[in-house]
C-alpha cells in the first residue's frame, strides 16, 4: 500500500519567520505563550505534575527509616523500570533508608510483583514494597503482601484497570514515564524528609530522561521539560556508568534523543530482554570505573546477542502473518519472549496494522502487542480477558499472558473486536508533512528554526516538508547490500535509508517530490545540509 502525504499547513507565500508560525501551529501552540513554554520548558512544569495524594505514602516512608524496617524497591527490568529503582534507591538509600532493590527475572519471575518472590521476601524480614513502574494490575500479589504483614506502595503510570490493588498507598499518573513518577514522588518525599537533597534529586533527571526517551511517551509538558533538563545533566554525567556507555557506543558529540533511544536504551534494555536487568541496576548505580567498564561490555555482548534473536524471529515472524486478520496474531515456541515486543513493532512498520507476537509456551504463554494511530490496543486486550493471565500497558503497546490452549479462541474474539473499530482510514499509512518547502528555503537559518523545536519525540515528532520537482543530479546505492538510496538533488544531498530498491527507478535528470527531515550533514564537513528521505515519488 502506497503512503498517503497528510501536509498539515498550507503556506501560501513563506516570508519572516514563518517556519516557526507553521510548526507552532502544527503542534497547537496557538498562544505565546504555550509557545514560550514549549520552546523553554521549565522545572516547575515538573514538579507541578498530579500524581495523587502523596502524604500517606511519605507517611510510611517515614516510618520505616525511622524504624529502620527493611524496604524493597520492586523494579521492572526495562530501563524505564531500572532508571526509576535507580532513582528510589539512591534517594530512599540517602535519606537513611535500609533500603535494598529488587529486580525480577523476565522468564523465570514475568512482569511485576511475583507472588513467591513475596513469599522469599517476608521470609528475610521484608516489611514495605515500593513498585516502580507496574503494580497498578497486581491484585492478587498485593493480597498476598498484605497476608505476610507487608505493606506495598505503588507507583506506575499504566493505565488503571477496572479493578486496583488494594495497596498501602498509590501514587500513579499516565502523563510521566515510570521513572517519571518515581522521581516526582521523591520530589515530595525528599522536601518533606531532607530539603537540602534537592540538588542531588535534580541530578537524576538525566535517568528520568533517559526512561522518558526509552518508553516512548509523548515529548510535551512536563516530559519535556524533564527530557530537556535531564539531556543537559547527561552532557556533563558524573555517573561512571552512563560516561562508560557512552564511550563504548562511540557517540561523539551532543547526546540527544536518537542517541538515547536508539543506541544508549536498548543495551540498557538487553539487558532485561534475555539475561537479567540487574545488571543494568548495576551499571547505572556504579560508583567505580572499572566495573562500569566491565558492566558495559556485558550490556554490549548481551545487545549483539539481543539483535542477532530479533533479527531471526522477525524473519521468521514476517512468513506467518495472516493477512486476512485486522490485528495480526502470530505464535511460536522459538521466540525468546525478551524480544518479542521488537518483532511486533516491526511487523506494524511492514504491514500498518496491529500486531501481536506471543512466545508460545507449553501451558503459559508470553505476548506483546503494538499498535497503530486510532486503535488502542489495551482496551482490545482487555476486551478479551477471560481468556487471559494478566494484561497491562497503553493504547500503543501492551504486554500480556495467556494460557496456550486459549490463543486461537483469543486470535479470534480480537479480530471481531477490531473490526468494529478499525477503519480503512486507520489503516491506510499516513505520513504527516508539516508544510510544502519551497526549494529556496531549504537554509541553514531554517535548520536553526527547526533545532529550536527540540527535543523531538513522540507527539513532537521530527518534522518532515516536501519540496516537489526536485531535480536528481546523481543516483547510486551505499551501505551494507546496498540498502540506502543517495542522492544529490539540485545541490543537496539527499539519503533514503532503506530505500536501495528505488535505485533501479532513477536516473539523473529525473524530477522527483521528496519527503524529508532536514539535517545537517556531519559526514561531510561541517555547515552542509542533508535531506534526509522518508519518502519519494518520481514525477518525470
Amino acid at each position: 500500500m502506497e503512503n498517503i502525504w497528510r501536509i498539515k499547513n498550507k503556506v501560501s507565500a513563506p516570508k519572516g519567520d514563518w517556519l516557526a508560525q507553521v510548526l507552532a501551529s502544527n503542534r497547537g501552540l496557538n498562544t505565546p505563550t504555550k509557545l514560550k513554554q514549549f520552546l523553554n520548558p521549565t522545572f516547575d512544569q515538573i514538579t507541578s505534575v498530579n500524581i495523587g495524594k502523596t502524604e500517606k505514602a511519605i507517611s510510611r516512608i517515614k516510618t520505616a527509616i525511622k524504624n529502620k524496617e527493611k524496604i524493597i524497591v520492586y523494579s521492572d527490568y526495562d530501563a524505564d523500570g531500572i532508571s526509576a529503582t535507580a532513582i528510589m534507591w539512591e534517594t530512599l538509600n540517602d535519606l537513611g533508608a535500609k533500603v535494598m532493590p529488587y529486580v525480577p527475572h523476565r522468564v523465570l519471575e514475568g512482569y511485576g510483583l511475583y507472588t513467591p518472590a513475596i513469599e522469599e521476601l517476608a521470609k528475610n524480614g521484608i516489611k514495605l514494597i515500593i513498585t516502580v513502574d507496574h503494580g497498578v494490575t497486581a491484585v492478587e500479589q498485593v493480597k498476598a503482601a498484605k497476608k505476610l504483614g507487608i505493606d506495598v506502595i505503588i507507583t506506575d503510570h499504566h493505565v488503571l484497570p477496572s479493578k486496583i490493588p488494594d495497596s498501602f498507598a498509590l501514587v500513579h499518573t499516565t502523563e510521566l514515564c515510570g521513572a517519571g513518577v518515581a522521581w516526582r514522588f521523591c520530589w515530595d518525599l525528599i522536601k518533606n524528609i531532607k530539603p537540602a537533597y534537592q540538588d542531588q534529586l535534580i541530578e537524576k533527571l538525566e535517568l528520568a530522561a533517559i526512561a522518558t526517551i526509552a518508553d516512548l511517551v509523548p515529548l510535551v509538558g512536563a516530559n519535556r521539560a524533564i527530557v530537556k533538563i535531564g539531556l543537559e545533566k547527561i552532557q556533563k554525567t558524573t555517573r561512571y556508568g552512563i560516561k562508560s556507555l557512552i564511550s563504548a557506543s562511540g557517540i561523539n558529540g551532543k547526546i540527544g534523543t536518537y542517541e538515547i533511544g536508539h543506541v544508549l536504551a536498548p543495551r540498557i534494555n538487553a539487558m532485561g530482554r534475555i539475561e537479567h536487568g540487574l545488571d543494568a541496576l548495576r551499571l547505572i548505580c556504579s560508583r567505580n570505573r572499572s566495573q562500569a567498564e566491565r558492566l558495559t561490555k556485558l550490556l554490549t555482548q548481551t545487545n549483539s546477542r539481543r539483535q542477532d534473536l530479533t533479527t531471526k524471529a522477525i524473519n521468521h515472524a514476517a512468513g506467518l502473518v495472516n493477512n486476512n486478520h485486522l490485528v495480526g496474531v502470530i505464535a511460536h515456541e522459538d521466540w525468546h519472549e525478551g524480544v518479542i515486543g521488537l518483532v511486533a513493532s516491526r511487523l506494524v512498520e511492514i504491514h500498518h496494522r496491529p500486531m501481536i507476537i506471543i512466545a508460545r509456551g507449553k501451558q503459559k504463554s508470553k505476548g506483546s502487542a503494538r499498535s497503530i494511530a486510532g486503535f488502542n490496543i489495551i482496551e482490545a486486550i482487555r476486551a478479551s480477558s477471560e481468556f487471559l493471565l494478566d494484561a497491562g500497558g497503553h493504547p500503543m503497546a501492551a504486554g500480556f499472558s495467556i494460557e496456550t490452549k486459549y490463543i486461537e479462541s483469543f486470535t479470534k474474539k480480537i479480530n471481531t473486536y477490531a473490526q468494529t473499530v478499525i477503519t480503512e482510514e486507520i489503516l491506510a499509512p499516513v505520513i504527516e508533512v508539516e508544510c510544502q518547502m519551497p526549494k529556496d528555503q531549504i537554509t541553514k537559518y531554517n535548520l536553526e528554526i527547526i533545532k529550536g523545536f527540540e527535543p523531538y519525540g513522540v507527539a513532537n515528532p521530527v518534522p518532515l516538508f516536501l519540496t516537489k520537482n526536485m531535480m536528481v543530479e546523481d543516483v547510486r546505492t551505499v551501505g551494507a547490500d546496498n540498502r540506502h538510496l543517495k542522492l544529490q538533488v539540485d545541490g543537496f544531498s539527499a539519503i533514503g535509508f532503506s530505500l536501495g530498491s528505488q535505485r533501479a527507478n532513477i536516473r539523473p535528470g529525473y524530477k522527483v517530490d521528496l519527503v524529508y527531515s532536514l539535517e545537517p550533514d556531519n559526514f561531510n564537513g561541517k555547515g552542509s545540509l542533508q535531506l534526509k528521505i522518508k519518502d519519494l515519488v518520481i514525477v518525470s
